[in-house]
């Protein structure tokens, strides 16, 4: 997991983030807007995402941001039993999951504006509340499968496109309830209304003052 600044060309004061967390295995993408970068700020915002989860939260990885390295979020990890794991410093490609969704799913979104209000923050959350949908079970992704080198090239194989949905349903990691429940939740779902309101609240986004 990763946070996204919504700072504008300041990163002075208090401004919005958005935490974007990827599951490796199945690709699935789970965001939500934070208020600032504090402790219990963030932990609360990985609480609340863990029960939107449609699997057990086992483990956690993050770079070495004071916003994950910290007591607060230790003692959560700890007390939930979940293994808290941090990259290399330095070393970016160890988080290259989460940077890329930041800029395909967050980034292209909504863009690098700078947002401090709570009316931002209602509108952000709305947003990602139909966008997490939408990219979850309609977004079909390829994974990477193999690298191989030939010379001074590298090909890369990937597996078929699937949507995170699909991964997850097809993961034998993951309970037939929680499957079910994601099945119900699909057949209820319309990506064009998701689409058309996630514009609207865009819009709305975008009229707010800088």
């Amino acid at each position: 997991m990763d946070l996204v600044a919504h700072c504008g060309e300041s990163v002075a004061g208090e401004y919005l983030h958005t935490l974007n967390a990827v599951d490796v295995a199945t690709a699935w993408c789970e965001l939500a807007a934070v208020h600032n970068r504090s402790q219990e700020a963030v932990t609360k915002v990985i609480d609340r995402m863990r029960k939107r989860l449609p699997f057990p939260l086992r483990g956690i990885d993050s770079d070495n941001d004071s916003a994950f390295l910290n007591a607060h979020l230790y003692r959560y990890c700890t007390d939930e039993k979940i293994e808290f794991t941090r990259s290399r410093p330095y070393k970016k490609n160890d988080q290259a999951h989460v940077e890329q969704k930041n800029w395909c799913v967050v980034r292209q979104l909504v863009g690098y504006r700078r947002y401090e209000s709570r009316e931002a923050w209602a509108l952000l959350e709305a947003i990602y509340a139909d966008w997490r949908r939408y990219v979850n079970f309609f977004q079909p992704v390829r994974k990477l499968v193999a690298k191989e080198r030939e010379g001074s090239k590298v090909r890369k194989r990937y597996d078929v496109a699937r949507t995170p949905f699909r991964r997850v349903e097809a993961s034998p990691d993951v309970p037939e309830g929680s499957k079910e429940e994601l099945r119900a939740e699909y057949l209820e779902l319309n990506p064009v209304l998701l689409r058309r309101r996630i514009d609207q609240n865009l819009r709305a986004l975008g009229r707010l003052p800088g």
